[in-house]
């Protein structure tokens, strides 16, 4: 079936997507930096945590979890399938969840991303994120990641 033969919609988050989101994680992200179910479950459970999932078909293809407190928003993790990538799934989720913590009187949000992942750091900088420092030895295995943030006007 082809990628682009369903449109893509974005919605809630519902209780029984978890499975589902869980799977995209694990299929997005290596072994070692995937969440457990655990974690996942944690990280939804934050206060003032949202979370959007993108779906073709009535079938989750990719989410994307923030929170907040206060004037302070932070991207937990954006997750898109492979195939889905690239056709602006991605920038579709982004620009929802920024609209919805700006709504909620966020005026920044920080995320962080490998050091040595060009793609997302490239897809991060054209939505407007800049690096203000590097947090050394972030993920499992050593590797750094760069601290990134964007002021909402």
């Amino acid at each position: 079936m082809p990628v682009r033969s369903h449109p893509l919609r974005l919605r809630e988050f519902q209780a029984a997507d978890f499975e589902a989101l869980y799977r995209i994680d694990q299929a997005c992200y290596e072994s070692t930096v995937a969440y457990s179910r655990r974690e996942l479950r944690n990280y939804m459970r934050f206060p003032g945590s949202d979370c959007i999932i993108a779906e073709t078909a009535r079938k989750p293809i990719g989410f994307i979890l923030t929170a907040h407190r206060d004037t302070w928003g932070y991207v937990i993790t954006i997750d898109v399938l492979a195939r889905y990538r690239r056709l602006g799934t991605g920038s579709r989720l982004l620009a929802e969840a920024e609209r919805r913590l700006a709504a909620a009187g966020v005026r920044e949000i920080g995320l962080e991303t490998a050091s040595d992942n060009a793609s997302a750091i490239a897809f991060w900088q054209k939505h407007g994120y800049r690096t203000r420092g590097i947090r050394k030895r972030y993920y499992p295995g050593g590797r750094d990641a760069y601290s990134m943030a964007k002021l909402l006007v």
